[in-house]
């Protein structure tokens, strides 16, 4: 258990069903390529299996509960013309975490789309008893 949101694994089903998906998205971001905090809302306001962006404070509270679990690492890179920007990088540890995201996410696609077919089956079943009788 990773513990990173103090209540269990974060990964687990149950933040699945919160429909949470920041922070494995920031996670998955991270992985394509080193990113400060402000380009990683705009990054994550792209993605379209969010629902909804985060607000900038939850953001930079997820990627601080990240560094402080060793699932990413950050930087100060001189901004240009501003102050100094955090980079942030994901760990071998957070490519880790990812991967079991994923598998978590890839096993509760299954049983949603096992549910679906079920229902799907039901609904033709009383489409053709009406068929049926009315007839």
């Amino acid at each position: 258990m990773c513990g990173i949101a103090g209540d269990g694994c974060n990964c687990s089903d149950q933040h699945l069903k919160r429909g949470s998906l920041t922070i494995p998205s920031l996670l998955l971001l991270l992985k394509k390529k080193p990113s400060h905090g402000y380009e990683l809302a705009e990054r994550l306001s792209t993605l379209s299996f969010l629902e909804g962006v985060p607000d900038p404070g939850v953001i930079y509270r997820h990627l601080r509960h990240l560094e402080e679990n060793g699932m990413v690492e950050s930087r100060l890179e001189p901004g240009s013309g501003g102050p100094a920007r955090k980079i942030y990088s994901l760990t071998p540890e957070g490519d880790s975490y990812l991967r079991t995201w994923a598998l978590t996410i890839q096993q509760k696609k299954k049983s949603l789309e096992g549910f679906l077919l079920e229902f799907n089956r039901c609904l033709a079943q009383e489409a053709e008893k009406e068929n049926l009788s009315s007839e």
